[in-house]
Formats: structure tokens, C-alpha cells, sequence
């Protein structure tokens, strides 16, 4: 049996216009980088990165998605930053609290730092003051609710069976006090905890009551807001009921330009399989063996083929996955980087001091469907620390497993998805993309 590696389409810790049959009304999101100074400590944020997106990886060997049936448009502003994510600003509550939240694709649960008591320990990144965080304060906004423990929306998050855990309610209860129990969510790195509440999300021409919102008072490496993307019932996609997001995510080099690109979210009504023009289309992964529910948060493609410059790379042995050999052996005129490579958690790099140009082989990926992503150098290698020293900036969890569970996963992060034209289309249970020049 040939075990294919998947790979996962992921921000850690995003332009287009979409074409819709239906009338739209547009609603705009930016998406911006996270706010943060450039660091002298450049090694450390990107083994943060690193880090975060093999933990990541470890965890996506199953999903067992579901698809909505939604079209009217809704648009956001995407802002990329030198931390490395992606970043929207929503408005929560009446009237509304404008906050930053990190757009993440592998997590669903939308959550903000909440009440003047919040407590975020590890988080004094470059330009963030933990004791400054702005949070959202539920006493000023006359529709913020505690979730009940009766309350379906309970469920959405913990489970049909919470109602098991309302112990201080009677079965026949139908006025019951008692609160959901509070959530921890553990990101790659971090992790965050609260109560529940359901809140208004307002865009500048359209408000969504009742919106499932976690009310977070305290967290670790989590200085700002996420909002979960995810395939779980309580992520945005599923609460809007979603037909297909989109983006196109502006270039970043660890750095805050201020430039936004923008996302849309279609909602409505009816379904059709009308495809975007000019993209090409993998289906997302489906596997019926998902035993972890933590895994259907995730979206997979299937990874078919490998290629580097003109060489056929097997998938998913050792090649690319575990040691790289034959990016290695292409680029056999420049010594490894052993030392970056210990403190950014990227490998391999390449020490090119000396070097007035570079040869590095072309990257392209081909996905079940025959949908190729050839991908620019730009989105695969970066200079890291300094102009001496080049790091593939693909990550993997390096595990082979032959096991029922498959290959290796591998992270279609958001330095992989600059300049692309990239759709998740829900009704359709697929992935669409396209090169193109974001700004």
C-alpha cells in the first residue's frame, strides 16, 4: 500500500474579487500583520513559528469535515505582520468594541481577551505590554450574555453530552442559571481560557446576533484575539453558515508595512458548483478514520507529487520529508547551516556568504486532481538573520508513518499562500488557488 502525505492548510498563531450569481451585499475585513517592532532576536520568533507549525503538523492525521449550504458577500481588511500571522479587526457588542483578532485557520473557536483582568503570562513580544492588551468589556455592551449550561450553543463546543455536566440543574429545568463550563483551548504555543458568551458580530452593513464568542481571561503567548476559521461547529465559517472564504495574502517579511488585503466571506442562499475563474481545484482530504475530535478542525489536501527543478521527488519518503536529500544534493555548492538551523528550527539552510548569486531548484507540489502549485522562491526560502544564511521555510512533523493513518503532514502555511489567490470552498468540499500579485 503507497502511503500519500496530506498536507495541512494552516496560519500559526489573508485581495480578490469572487464572482457570485447571486445579489451581494459586501461587508470588508482587513486582514494586518500583528502588531510588533522588529526584534534583535529574529532566530527566536522564527523558532516560535517553527515550532508552532510542527505541533501543528503532529496533530493533522485526520479530519472528518462538513460542508454548509450557503451568497451574499461579506468583506474584511487582512494585515500581515512581522510575527508572522494575519490579523482582522471585528466589532463585538452593542455598540460595538472594535478588537484585534489573529485569522487561524486550525483552530474554531473565535475568542477575545476579555474584562480588565485579563492575564497573559509569556506575552511580552517586541512592541506588545502585556499590562496595554486591549480586551473587550462585557459590561458595556447591553447584548453580551453568559452561555447557559442548557443552552445549545454549550454543545456546539463541548459536546451534546455537556448537559450531563449541568449538575445544578433539574433535567425539567427550564429556567437554569448555571453557566457553560469555562473552556482551555492549547494552541502549537499557547493556550487560553475563559467562559462563553454569545455576543453580536457586527460588519460595517450587517450584525450577526447570538454569535458564540469566548470571553478569555487569561492566556499564554496569546496577546491578541483569534478568530477561528476551523471546520468545527463553533468556528465563523460554521456560525455565518459560509458557502466559501477567500483570500489573497499580501507579501511580509517579518515586518509591519501596513498594507491590508482583503477576505470575503459569501453567505446566502443556494448552492451550484460554479468554480472561481482562472483557479485550479484539489478536494479537501477526507478520512472516515478520525478518532480525535480535535482533528476535525483541520483542512487537508492530498499531495500527489513532488518536484524539485526537473527531479520526480518520492512521496513521503525521506527524500523531502525527513532529510531533504535531493534539495540537499541540488544545492550541493553552498555548506549547511547548522547552527541557524539549531536556532530558528528551519531546515535546512544554506550558508551562501561569498556567493554573489544562488541557484536554488524550483518547488512545485501537485495535488490529487492534477492542480499544480509551482510555487516562487520567495514563498519557499528567505534569508534568515542576516544576508549570509537561506532556510527552506517549508515545515513538516518528519514523521513517517505507516501506519492506517498515512504519510507525513506537511504545512501549507502562510508564507507558502503570499501572493495567492487562495479559496476554501465549502459548499463544494474543495481547495482552490492561483498565482497572483496580492497589492
Amino acid at each position: 500500500m503507497a502511503f500519500l502525505p496530506f498536507i495541512s492548510l494552516s496560519f500559526l498563531i489573508i485581495c480578490t474579487t469572487l464572482t457570485s450569481a447571486a445579489a451581494a451585499a459586501t461587508i470588508k475585513v482587513s486582514l494586518s500583520p500583528f502588531p510588533h517592532r522588529s526584534s534583535s532576536n529574529a532566530y527566536q520568533i522564527l523558532n516560535n513559528l517553527a515550532t508552532s507549525s510542527v505541533a501543528r503538523a503532529r496533530r493533522l492525521k485526520h479530519h472528518n469535515p462538513k460542508t454548509s449550504t450557503p451568497s451574499s458577500l461579506l468583506k474584511t481588511p487582512l494585515f500581515p505582520h512581522s510575527y508572522g500571522g494575519y490579523t482582522v479587526s471585528l466589532g463585538f457588542g452593542t455598540p460595538p468594541q472594535v478588537l484585534t483578532f489573529v485569522m487561524d485557520t486550525g483552530s474554531s473557536l473565535s475568542w477575545f481577551p476579555c474584562t480588565s483582568r485579563y492575564l497573559c503570562s509569556q506575552c511580552a513580544f517586541p512592541s506588545v505590554d502585556p499590562a496595554k492588551i486591549s480586551t473587550f468589556v462585557p459590561k458595556l455592551s447591553s447584548s453580551s450574555k453568559l452561555v447557559g449550561c442548557r443552552n445549545p450553543k454549550c454543545g456546539l463546543l463541548f459536546g451534546p453530552n455537556v448537559a450531563s455536566r449541568c449538575r445544578d440543574c433539574e433535567p425539567t429545568s427550564k429556567n437554569c442559571t448555571q453557566t457553560c463550563p469555562p473552556y482551555i483551548v492549547q494552541y502549537g504555543l499557547g493556550s487560553t481560557g475563559g467562559l462563553l458568551l454569545v455576543e453580536n458580530l457586527v460588519f460595517p452593513q450587517k450584525t450577526f446576533p447570538d454569535f458564540l464568542v469566548g470571553c478569555s481571561i487569561f492566556s499564554n503567548r496569546q496577546p491578541a484575539g483569534i478568530v477561528g476559521f476551523g471546520r468545527s461547529a463553533d468556528s465563523l465559517p460554521s456560525q455565518l453558515d459560509l458557502k466559501k472564504f477567500s483570500y489573497c495574502l499580501v507579501s511580509r517579511r517579518f515586518d509591519d508595512t501596513g498594507i491590508s488585503s482583503d477576505m470575503l466571506l459569501e453567505t446566502g442562499s443556494g448552492t451550484g458548483d460554479t468554480k472561481t475563474p482562472g483557479l485550479s481545484y484539489t478536494p479537501f482530504y477526507k478520512n472516515q478514520a478520525a478518532s480525535n475530535p480535535a482533528f476535525k478542525e483541520f483542512y487537508y489536501v492530498t499531495l500527489r507529487k513532488i518536484m524539485i527543478g526537473d527531479k520526480h521527488v518520492k512521496v513521503p519518503y525521506s527524500f523531502l520529508v525527513r532529510d531533504r536529500t535531493e534539495l540537499e544534493k541540488q544545492m550541493g555548492n553552498y555548506s549547511r547551516a547548522g547552527e541557524v538551523e539549531n536556532m530558528s528550527g528551519l531546515s535546512p539552510c544554506f550558508n551562501i556568504s561569498g556567493h554573489k548569486s544562488i541557484n536554488v531548484p524550483e518547488l512545485t507540489f501537485q495535488f490529487k486532481g492534477g492542480a499544480k502549485m509551482v510555487l516562487p522562491l520567495t514563498n519557499y526560502f528567505s534569508f534568515v538573520g542576516n544576508d549570509k544564511v537561506v532556510c527552506l521555510m517549508v515545515i513538516t512533523d518528519k514523521v513517517v508513518d505507516q501506519g492506517s493513518h498515512g504519510g507525513p503532514a506537511i504545512i501549507l502555511g502562510s508564507f507558502q499562500q503570499q501572493n495567492y489567490h487562495i479559496e476554501f470552498d465549502l459548499a463544494n468540499d474543495r481547495f482552490g488557488f492561483a498565482q497572483k500579485r496580492c497589492v
